[in-house]
Order: C-alpha cells, then structure tokens, then sequence
C-alpha cells in the first residue's frame, strides 16, 4: 500500500488504499492485510472480498466470537462453532436482512445450545447492523425460511450509481 502524507492508521480501525491506475485494494484491519475485491471501475472485476462479503465477515467473526466466549465463561461442552452469514436484498421493498446459520458441535444440552444461539444476538456487530437491517440467525439444521430476499450483489449495486462505470465503452 502506497501511504499518504498523514497516517490514517492513527485514527482508524481498517484502511483501504490503492493506486488509480491499479485494479486492486488492498484492506488493512490490525495485522491483516488483504485485497479488496469488486468491480475495478474498467469493466473487471477485482479479486477478493467485497464489501458486502466483508461486512458478512464481520457478522460471522464477532457472532463466533461471543458464542465462543460465552461457552467457555459457562463451561459449555462447545468442540466446534461454524457461522456462515450471507446479505440479502429484500423481496418486498422492506428492510434489508442477513441470515446467519449457526453450527454448534459438541456434547451440548438443548438448553446449553439455545442458550448459545439465542447469546449470538448479543454480538456488537449485530446490534449495530441491526439498526439498518434485520438479522435472522438458525440453527444448521433449521429450513431457510422462503422470504429470506434475494442474495445482495455488489457489482449490481454499484450500477445504480451512475459515478459508477463499471462496463466502459
């Protein structure tokens, strides 16, 4: 990453940087660095998460993580934790959503298990989305309900901007 003159990293959590003339981003969140994905304003598509992908990502971590935190605090015979989150679209014109799906595995009691399910409610970052948007959490084992909306696509998104140019002439 090319750096500016001030330090962004002093005030900020993540930074994303990248030259005009190069299609890739790259993403900085602490120790990590990573390349940004989407379109590359050229009609291509850069490689990597996208946004939308990353802002799952934060979901799933920080659900994960207070699942996590909250078996070992109880004592919980938790072995393993999955969450797999996807961004939707909503069918009806109402409010955008993402589905979490939780896998737990372990020698866990039913009520152990919804106690951790109903504790991924409590995660920072889902309390913050929640604001703006609905999340519904299941259980793996759970049917997806059918007005989950339709997958949110970035690249579509993007092209209802018209500063966005994503396929030039």
């Amino acid at each position: 990453m090319t750096s500016s003159t001030t330090d962004p990293t002093s005030i900020a959590q993540a930074v994303v940087a990248g030259d005009l003339d190069d299609a890739t981003l790259t993403g900085r969140a602490g120790a990590s660095e990573f390349p940004i994905g989407g379109p590359d304003g050229r009609g291509g598509t850069a490689s990597g998460a996208d946004p939308y992908d990353l802002l799952s990502a934060s979901l799933a971590a920080c659900t994960a993580t207070t699942i996590r935190l909250h078996a070992r605090h109880k004592k919980y015979p938790l072995r393993h934790v999955e969450v797999a989150v996807s961004y939707r679209h909503p069918t009806d014109g109402g409010r955008h959503s993402f589905e979490r799906v939780i896998t737990l595995e372990g020698g866990l009691s039913d009520e152990e298990r919804a106690q951790l399910l109903r504790g991924a409610n409590t995660c920072p970052v889902g309390r913050t989305l929640g604001l703006n948007a609905d999340i519904h959490t299941r259980s793996h084992d759970q049917p997806r309900p059918e007005s989950a909306g339709a997958p949110a696509d970035y690249a579509k998104d993007l092209e209802q901007y018209s500063i966005i140019n994503n396929h030039p002439h």
